[in-house]
């Protein structure tokens, strides 16, 4: 009889224990699940430094990819212009007149005014224009796009004060041969010396150095 009850009570102790065990496995698994379910996704996360900007910022050099050759060859020569702007995007947008209007001044991007640094004197359309920084700005047309150069120089948006304008120049829009979604500037190297192109939706400018 002491041996039938000692059985029983053996027997009860590993249920306790095996039904114990089975819950603490339980309670871990839920543990992971909860946490996985409650992961912080990248669009909630905090940045407490500073936002992150829907229209980046990005340059452009020519030579192109400058910096890239200078680590290459630390002996090279100066850069010859650089085109620093905002990148904004169209989201689903038309570049007109959802984003812009025709006759009225843009900044050529987001945020800062975009800025053309020239490291050596350039020609533009015939015109002498000395090394420095400027502030490079359109007005849209249909069927043509004013540039212009100016001086107000570390500026947010947009300013535009003809009495610090340097250069104008007018050229004529093109189609790229496909759509581009995010706003884009770039030097195209030419016999002459480059053409700094602007490319957004269906749109394509050129404006031709000669340096």
């Amino acid at each position: 009889m002491k041996i039938f009850f000692l059985s029983v009570f053996i027997s009860f102790i590993a249920f306790s224990c095996t039904t114990k065990k089975e819950k603490t496995n339980t309670s871990k698994i839920d543990l992971i699940k909860a946490d996985s379910n409650s992961t912080i996704k990248p669009e909630k996360i905090i940045n407490s430094y500073a936002s992150v900007d829907v229209s980046p910022m990005d340059m452009s050099y020519f030579p192109v990819d400058y910096p890239k050759l200078k680590m290459a060859r630390p002996d090279m020569d100066p850069p010859i212009a650089r085109i620093i702007y905002s990148r904004p995007h169209l989201q689903g947008r038309r570049i007109f007149h959802e984003v812009l209007k025709y006759g009225e001044p843009w900044r050529l991007g987001a945020n800062e005014s975009t800025e053309l640094d020239l490291y050596r004197e350039a020609t533009i359309q015939g015109k002498k224009i000395k090394a420095g920084r400027y502030v490079l700005y359109s007005i849209p047309e249909q069927d043509k796009w004013t540039l212009i150069l100016n001086s107000n120089i570390d500026s947010w948006g947009l300013h535009p004060d003809p009495s610090k304008d340097i250069a104008r120049f007018i050229v004529t829009p093109s189609q790229p041969v496909n759509p581009v979604e995010y706003f884009t500037m770039i030097f195209q190297p030419t016999t002459a010396g480059a053409d700094l192109m602007m490319i957004w939706d269906t749109l394509e400018i050129r404006l031709p150095f000669v340096f």
